[in-house]
């Protein structure tokens, strides 16, 4: 029993890592609102768009868009102003770009 729960304890957060994340259209169906920036220096978080789930590896900013929310791990909702945003991102062009600058809004994407 107690090799099932020590099995457990480790698997779960694992697969809770997943940045797989859906876009809502209200911010009352989302987990949490984003805001995208301009300049890199500005944000919390820089994002690379992945094309396959498979890709994803962590909460290290290598996110999925999914096309349906009960397949994504967080919904977002993107705000229209800074002040309105739990987490500021910054897309960038390439995969090794992508990673946290805040580190202590990391438990955003958990």
């Amino acid at each position: 029993m107690k090799k099932y729960l020590l099995i457990t304890m480790i698997v779960i957060p694992i697969l809770s890592y997943s940045q797989k994340v859906h876009s809502v259209n209200y911010s009352n169906q989302s987990d949490l609102k984003v805001y995208v920036v301009k300049y890199e220096n500005q944000c919390d978080l820089k994002v690379f768009k992945v094309k396959y789930p498979n890709q994803v590896n962590g909460n290290q900013g290598l996110w999925f868009f999914t096309d349906y929310g009960n397949q994504s791990d967080k919904k977002l909702y993107f705000v229209d102003y800074q002040n309105q945003s739990d987490l500021k991102i910054f897309f960038v062009k390439y995969r090794n770009e992508a990673g946290w600058r805040n580190k202590s809004k990391k438990h955003l994407m958990y």
